[in-house]
């Protein structure tokens, strides 16, 4: 079973994950939450798939892995 590689990365302008994955041509789409994000994926992947023509034949399962990174700032206690 082939698993698509998501990466999610927080913008933190925008306020937003943001997702994208060389293994899913033009992938580009953002949600408030990660949750929400992942549902956004559970769509699009599928979509973007079939566009491109990368869907097997009868597949009706599709695996994707979201790898998440977000930096944040932490300061030591005086």
């Amino acid at each position: 079973m082939h698993v698509y590689n998501i990466k999610a990365e927080w913008d933190h302008e925008a306020g937003v994950w943001v997702a994208s994955s060389d293994d899913v041509p033009g992938l580009a789409t953002g949600a408030d939450t990660l949750e929400e994000l992942i549902a956004k994926l559970r769509l699009a992947i599928p979509e973007l798939l079939e566009e491109n023509g990368l869907l097997a034949a009868g597949a009706e399962d599709i695996s994707f892995a979201v790898v998440a990174e977000r930096v944040e700032h932490a300061r030591r206690a005086a």
